[in-house]
């Protein structure tokens, strides 16, 4: 049953078109991922289907009776309401009021119990109905389910009768995230909802994802997450969107085929105008009363075409190239002994490690394990407790804050990077900020006002023009949409010198990772930080969850157990990889064809020329091209048919 559709949607702010002619319908059980670049429209079309915007066309339909739960970008939980006491709640107090109703109920049955005794008969029917309404409507179950939500989101039971006020920012964000999982909605919109989730918290999200029974709409650019999650991709592009059947990585091959189709026939659409057009021009020159005959039918049959418009280009990413300085030493960064503590809570202890020339090392752990913490005692930002930091010969550091701490909010965006390096000509700073999308009248914004996403870009473009042999990264990829997540990769890519990345990105760490340091990695290792080397550069993140999980079961005596079925990021990885060798063999079908439809459009112009050339008064071979015109026509309309079966995925 359809549970949510949209009719010819359009929004305009002023005389700037966000989106227009979006239509899509989403069936009760229906997981979309919603992508496209930053200020496409995405979260602008949830406000639209929440009732907070307006479009300027079209509309929105709900089925009767479905109720909605949102969780906005980068939220954090408002901690006061009306009377002011929101802020003197617990987490769990604050869980319950996700059950207005329950808890009214619960504090009129105590009010009722209190006089019981004086055996009035409307009180006593009217405890009795609320009773059985209470007990009906899961008044039993709510607080542990409330209980149990914490736990599962990151909130271990000493933490859930904490006070809402003394949390975090990013901790507001994940508890509202467990306000809304607990009510159930049968429409979960999510905007970022992994923004300030460890990968832990990610995957337990991933799980509940794919068991929710109710629609699922998600806004996001964690790759890796939208392929666990979702079954329909809505790509926004160029002030329009496509619904596509498939998750991220489904979609993107379709997409890419999509627009190769739809490029070859409007490519053959224009050979064949241009025939026709050449035929009408040649059969005026002759001007023969019979020559005109040929002319109105040519013209006809130009009329009648269903033109095809040209694909547009993939909207412009961001483009970028990490340069190196002087080669650095063998041995780039040394750790010895580190220890770090605040008071009593201890962050890691007696970690080691030799960080050497061309490595792509990744520092990850759970939400507050001391990830971050290890970066600034690296840069020399803050002191350790315990042990020794040296770098190496003739390294240079070149660093990303994941906070962009070190923007001047008063500075213009020209002028954030002309300061930086006032050596540079006004020309390079303006060339350097377009390749990161800051163009036209964008370069005077001020600091203050750019979203996360243009800070994000803004800070590595301050980052490209420096020169460094070691490359320190911070959460790089937090704001940034998929296709400046991308041009991030290639450009961590193609950087020869080393690499230190803190980050969550399973996507990025499974394309770049030649090594994995966790920061409290768990009971398998029995030690505060475990490092490893990763095998098969490509599949690292993968690679490194089977690892743990094996040593996790033989640590337990449960690895015979775990023989069949075979670990998660094993069985994902040979899925994967037969997937890849069915996409190859369905592309050489498809160039096959594609070359064969190819040989067959060159015969038929030689045909064709030859039938109203040479041929034109030798009626018997005249008949005899006519008849393979035909047969190359008929063929090349199954090749075309069959294309198109095979781009659509069939």
């Amino acid at each position: 049953m359809i549970i949510l559709s949209a009719g010819s949607l359009a929004l305009r702010f002023g005389v700037k078109t966000i989106f227009e002619n979006i239509s899509f319908s989403l069936e009760e059980n229906t997981k979309v991922g919603i992508i496209g670049v930053n200020g496409c429209g995405k979260t602008s079309l949830l406000k639209i289907i929440l009732g907070e915007y307006k479009p300027d066309e079209g509309q929105i339909y709900i089925a009767k009776d479905t109720t909605i739960g949102h969780l906005a970008q980068d939220t954090l939980l408002q901690i006061s309401d009306a009377d002011g006491t929101d802020g003197s709640l617990t987490l769990l107090e604050k869980m319950y009021q996700s059950f207005p109703a329950l808890v009214r109920a619960e504090e009129k049955l105590a009010k009722l119990e209190a006089k019981l005794s004086e055996a009035d008969r409307n009180t006593v029917a009217d405890y009795s109905q609320t009773h059985d309404w209470f007990i009906q409507n899961g008044g039993l179950s709510y607080k542990s389910r409330c209980a149990s939500m914490l736990s599962k989101i990151g909130f271990p039971e000493s933490m859930h009768r904490q006070k809402v006020v003394t949390l975090s920012g990013g901790q507001k964000t994940r508890l509202a995230l467990a306000v809304l999982l607990v009510q159930e909605p049968d429409i979960l919109m999510l905007d970022e909802p992994t923004n300030h989730l460890d990968i832990e918290t990610t995957q337990w999200l991933e799980t509940f994802l794919s068991n929710y029974h109710k629609c699922v709409i998600v806004i996001s650019h964690d790759r890796y997450f939208l392929d666990r999650v979702t079954g329909k991709t809505l790509v926004m592009e160029w002030g329009g969107a496509k619904l596509y059947n498939g998750n991220y990585t489904a979609s993107m091959a379709q997409r890419l085929a999509d627009r190769e189709a739809q490029q070859k026939k409007w490519e053959q659409q224009q050979k064949e105008l241009a025939h026709h057009e050449a035929v009408i021009a040649q059969q005026k020159k002759w001007n023969q009363a019979h020559n005109y005959v040929t002319i109105r039918a040519r013209q006809k049959m130009i009329d009648r075409m269903d033109l095809v418009e040209k694909p547009k280009e993939a909207p412009k990413s961001i483009r970028m190239r990490f340069v190196s300085s002087l080669a650095s030493g063998n041995d780039v960064l040394s750790v010895r002994n580190l220890t770090m503590r605040y008071g009593s809570k201890v962050l890691f202890e007696d970690m080691s490690f030799l960080l050497k020339r061309g490595e792509k090392t990744f520092i990850i752990g759970p939400n507050g394990s001391g990830k971050s913490t290890l970066i600034r005692l690296i840069t020399g930002l803050a002191e350790p407790t315990s042990g020794v930091i040296e770098a190496g010969y003739n390294v240079e550091i070149g660093y990303y804050d994941q906070e962009n701490q070190n923007l001047t909010p008063e500075n213009t965006v020209l002028d954030e990077l002309w300061n930086a390096y006032p050596s540079l000509t006004e020309t390079t700073i303006r060339n350097t900020l377009g390749l990161f999308r800051f163009v036209g009248d964008e370069v005077f914004l001020p600091v203050s006002v750019l979203s996360g996403g243009q800070r994000a870009r803004l800070t590595l473009a301050k980052l490209i023009l420096s020169k460094m042999n070691l490359l320190i990264l911070d959460e790089p990829t937090n704001h940034l949409d998929i296709d400046s997540r991308e041009a991030l990769e290639t450009a961590l890519q193609n950087f020869s010198a080393t690499v230190l990345i803190v980050s969550h990105d399973r996507y990025l760490i499974d394309k770049l990772a030649t090594r994995i340091i966790e920061i409290s990695p768990g009971p398998a290792f029995g030690t505060s930080y475990a490092d490893y080397y990763v095998s098969h550069v490509g599949h690292g993140y993968e690679e490194y969850a089977a690892f743990k999980e094996n040593r996790l079961a033989r640590m337990t005596g449960t690895e015979s157990e775990r023989t069949e079925p075979m670990s998660r990021g094993k069985e994902e990885y040979l899925i994967r990889k037969k997937q890849q060798s069915e996409i190859r063999k369905k592309d050489r079908t498809v160039e096959a064809l594609k070359k064969e439809a190819s040989d067959l459009e060159a015969e038929l112009d030689n045909v064709e020329k030859q039938l109203y050339g040479e041929a034109a008064t030798d009626y018997q071979k005249a008949a005899e091209l006519d008849s393979r015109r035909q047969q190359i026509e008929e063929r090349i309309l199954q090749i075309y048919s069959r294309l198109e079966e095979l781009e659509s995925g069939f």
